[in-house]
């Protein structure tokens, strides 16, 4: 049976290892609408939605896990946010992209970050993430050595029609595994191809990378793309931008039009919507001083 779009959890029976694959087909397709993206940078974006995918599958609280990238590069921005109950966004921003460039030629210069958010509750937690030349994978295996400090092996892939990924990670507080047994792993799922993806993430893809282990193999979690974005969330991005420059751009074309980077939804604001977008700022620094 199919399961698109999907996580699913999975431990190992007789070592002290947990697991998770994941597999986005319509989210990676969603996230691509309305963008032109170069082949190398399509690559990176779907490696780094199936990363976030999989860092945020494990959180055990309301909040959201947020990958950036951003340099001097080709690459100038790459940005993957996914909450804990899995609606996933994201969007990259390059430029004079050379066809065939490596991992290392786009994000030359650049500079990565985890950020864990838990909402209300706590402040962020970030984590700089020294980038590998070698791929994501290797920058983000760095992530969990240095700043999660758990042991982990990752392997990510991408493709036009999907995208995907396999996390396993030590656990916490129990006896590790053997060092032959975690060296098997890394290269089992090294083999991971995108075209076993085609179906979804499924247990039988478990047992064929994992022929010779015992699995628990946990219920699917169903991912789907969702923007934030919002009119009110537009609005303020106007207010920042300043109401003089807004009204310049209103005179050029009589409209002054926001896209998201996201979803690509585009909203028109009119001079009567400009006018009360900042007059409600207004009327809010009225409501301040008395």
């Amino acid at each position: 049976m199919a399961v698109k779009d999907s996580v699913i959890p999975f431990v190992f029976e007789s070592m002290p290892v947990r697991g998770a694959l994941v597999q986005l087909d319509d989210a990676w397709q969603r996230m691509r609408d309305g963008h032109q993206y170069a082949p190398p940078v399509m690559d990176v974006l779907g490696n780094a939605a199936a990363a976030t995918a999989l860092i945020a599958q494990s959180l055990k609280f309301d909040g959201s896990v947020t990958l950036q990238v951003s340099g001097d590069g080709p690459l100038r921005m790459l940005v993957m946010q996914c909450t804990d109950s899995l609606d996933i966004r994201g969007m990259a921003i390059s430029r004079d992209v050379v066809e065939g460039a490596s991992f290392a030629e786009l994000v030359s210069g650049a500079r990565c970050a985890v950020t864990v958010d838990a909402g209300a509750m706590e402040r962020p937690y970030q984590g700089i993430v020294e980038i590998s030349p070698e791929s994501l994978t290797a920058s983000l295996e760095n992530y969990f050595a240095q700043s999660v400090q758990v042991p982990s092996h990752l392997a990510l892939v991408s493709g036009d029609g999907h995208c995907g990924g396999i996390l396993l990670q030590q656990m916490p507080g129990e006896k590790q595994a053997s060092e032959d047994d975690w060296r098997r792993l890394a290269y089992l799922i090294a083999t991971l191809r995108v075209d076993e993806l085609a179906d979804g993430a499924t247990p039988n893809l478990l047992s064929k990378l994992f022929a010779e282990d015992d699995l628990r193999v946990f219920s699917p979690r169903s991912l789907r793309f969702h923007c934030r974005c919002s009119q009110s969330k537009v609005e303020e991005v106007l207010r920042f931008l300043g109401e003089s420059e807004t009204r310049e751009a209103l005179a050029e074309k009589g409209q002054v039009d926001v896209t998201c980077e996201y979803c690509g939804k585009t909203r028109s604001f009119d001079p009567v919507d400009v006018s009360r977008v900042f007059a409600a700022r207004v009327l809010q620094r009225s409501n301040v001083l008395h």
